[in-house]
């Protein structure tokens, strides 16, 4: 398994997922997104697999503060631009891909 989780460290669900993949013995890479988004391919991989749509977080501080709800904008191009819009934690196992905590999807890549 290559696991990657994609989070922030304030996020309380992205320290249960790395604490879920610590327990069993997996090791993962975390990428924390205040400083650093997912690259244009990762995007793409992690689109794929869950739909752009659930990847924006539309009841996060950032996307009220930038004020989205009232603007037309490419999502795809948002997040790109700004990490702190997606949902988290975003953990990916190669072509698969979850978002937010999900330990019974996880269970199934074992």
């Amino acid at each position: 398994m290559n696991i990657q989780i994609f989070g922030t460290a304030k996020c309380q669900d992205t320290r249960k997922a790395q604490r879920f993949f610590k327990e069993r013995g997996i090791s993962f890479q975390y990428v924390d997104l205040s400083t650093k988004g997912l690259s244009k391919g990762e995007l793409g991989s992690v689109k794929t697999a869950v739909g752009i749509d659930n990847l924006i977080d539309k009841e996060g501080k950032e996307y009220t503060r930038r004020n989205l709800k009232y603007l037309t904008h490419n999502v795809e191009e948002e997040l790109l631009a700004n990490p702190l819009l997606f949902k988290t934690p975003i953990v990916r196992n190669g072509s698969k891909a979850t978002v937010g905590y999900q330990p019974d999807m996880w269970k199934e890549w074992e």
